[in-house]
């Protein structure tokens, strides 16, 4: 009998477990190569060396033999339930799925739309409002997951009905042929990436991405807050939705996520004072300029039931992000943001809120440039604050939850009020004057019904308040919308 010291045992397990994690998949010679070595360290005589092996230790018995083959039975559990995952999930939605979501809305501004109401206020104070019927969103998604861990999905965005222009005659023109814009909404790619999943903690993806700074950007379902249209606050300063082409790595344990995002940096000629920069993630051209690059995050927590908590940031240069950055020689313009949110579901109440703060750097020799941009160039050729600033709060009731025959149907009937504000140009740099018009305290309330999970109906009533240091007036907001989102399987063969 072949003995062996208890520490060398160990050593031929760990052998046996590496060559079994590289043959996960071929079980036959898994147990061919168990057997193998199970006859190795029980034979009695080699007839090789004609003779006994022998130790000052104990032999490896049929016992220990089975309890390796267990050890070995055990991994290639924890192994096929590691690999399925990702597999029972595919399984519950299916290998194609097509989707989207969308908004159908209706607004009556009690407010006059003349850009010169914030240089006259007296005149416009009972001012007659306006109404509007809007296609916010619209978004067509397909996704197809390949097996093995690959995916590709893809989502076209109609934003404002999309866009168009129409050829005809023009009769004051003499009968000539005349091009004109027939809608003047857009039509978008929000996102087109192939991803590989390793495990549900590592994970990757590339191609056009969303960029998750911040609640809306995280949350931008129309089924996933209150407002009939995204948030004022932060839809104001940043992005929303905010998508680049850009590489991520991401995944999920033990209640957190985590995303670690690689992109191009932002363009300081699309910043401006209303939206600080916002249009920064815009391209005129038929490409991305990426003459800098920038990199964001985002960490979300799920530890208590009912709550998430987010933290997301944000840093890139943008000064050189430009066709002519000559222009910008010797100036970084460096955006650095932080996002902190939160949302929390239970006993029928819905809460929602986030603090935005950002900073950019040279702002004043930014401001300097864009502002001595042509006329024909894609710049708003406005100012830029150095700091911007924003934050929300939206609470909600279901009261269908009072109701057991209504929330077993899985109807929910919120009641919701809210608070925020936002500020393009919190500070600006010296000898740049800030535009009050940029502070807006904003509060509104309303419902919404949800007769299944997928499709809501809104009401809201919003008002716009500025600075009382300020003669502007109050501007009020009545809007209803039904939206929707939501995926559905096409194709579940495997």
């Amino acid at each position: 009998m072949l003995f062996i010291k208890n520490r060398e045992i160990k050593k031929q397990e760990s052998v046996v477990f590496s060559l079994y994690l590289c043959r996960s998949k071929a079980a036959c010679m898994r147990r061919i190569f168990i057997l193998f070595i199970f006859c190795l360290f029980t034979v009695k005589t080699s007839p090789i060396f004609g003779q006994e092996h022998s130790t000052s230790a104990g032999n490896i018995s049929f016992e220990q033999y089975q309890r390796l083959l267990q050890r070995v039975e055990d991994l290639e559990k924890r192994q096929v339930a590691r690999d399925s995952v990702r597999d029972r999930e595919v399984k519950n939605r299916g290998r194609l799925q097509v989707g989207g979501y969308g908004e159908i809305v209706m607004h009556r501004f009690l407010y006059s739309s003349d850009f010169t109401r914030y240089y006259y206020p007296e005149q416009y104070k009972n001012a007659k409002g306006y109404g509007q019927f809007d296609l916010p969103h619209v978004v067509f998604t397909v996704a197809y997951d390949f097996g093995k861990g690959w995916k590709v999905s893809s989502e076209i965005e109609y934003e404002h009905g999309g866009t168009g222009s129409a050829i005809e005659i023009e009769a004051d023109e003499f009968g000539e042929y005349e091009s004109e814009i027939e809608r003047g909404g857009e039509v978008v790619l929000e996102q087109f990436w192939i991803e590989k999943s390793f495990t549900p903690a590592a994970n990757i993806r590339a191609g056009h991405i969303i960029i998750p700074i911040g609640l809306t950007n995280a949350r931008h379902l129309p089924t996933e807050f209150f407002s009939v249209i995204r948030q004022e606050e932060e839809t104001t300063i940043l992005p929303c939705t905010w998508h680049e082409t850009g590489i991520s790595f991401w995944g999920k344990k033990n209640g957190w996520r985590y995303e670690a995002i690689f992109t191009a940096g932002l363009d300081a000629d699309m910043f401006n004072d209303a939206n600080w920069i916002k249009g920064g993630a815009t391209s005129a051209y038929e490409f991305k300029i990426a003459n800098t690059y920038a990199g964001a995050f985002r960490v979300d927590n799920f530890s208590v039931k009912g709550l998430r908590v987010g933290l997301s940031g944000y840093y890139g240069h943008s000064a050189r992000n430009s066709l002519k950055s000559e222009n910008y020689k010797g100036l970084n313009g460096a955006v650095i943001l932080g996002a902190l949110d939160l949302e929390y579901k239970g006993h029928d109440f819905w809460l929602l809120a986030n603090a935005d703060y950002g900073h950019l750097s040279d702002s004043k020799e930014i401001s300097a440039k864009n502002k001595n941009m042509a006329k024909n160039s894609p710049s708003p050729r406005t100012n830029v604050a150095s700091d911007a600033l924003c934050g929300a709060i939206y609470l909600g009731y279901n009261f269908f939850g009072l109701n057991q025959k209504l929330a077993n149907k899985n109807m929910k009937f919120f009641v919701f009020g809210h608070y925020g504000y936002v500020n393009s140009m919190f500070k600006t740099a010296e000898g740049i004057l800030a535009d009050k018009r940029f502070e807006k305290h904003i509060v509104s309330g309303g419902i919404n019904f949800y007769p299944i999970k997928e499709l809501v109906v809104k009401m809201e009533f919003q008002s716009r308040l500025f600075s009382p240091k300020t003669t502007y007036n109050t501007e009020n907001t009545v809007s209803i919308g039904i939206c929707y989102a939501g995926m559905f399987d096409i194709w579940n063969k495997r």
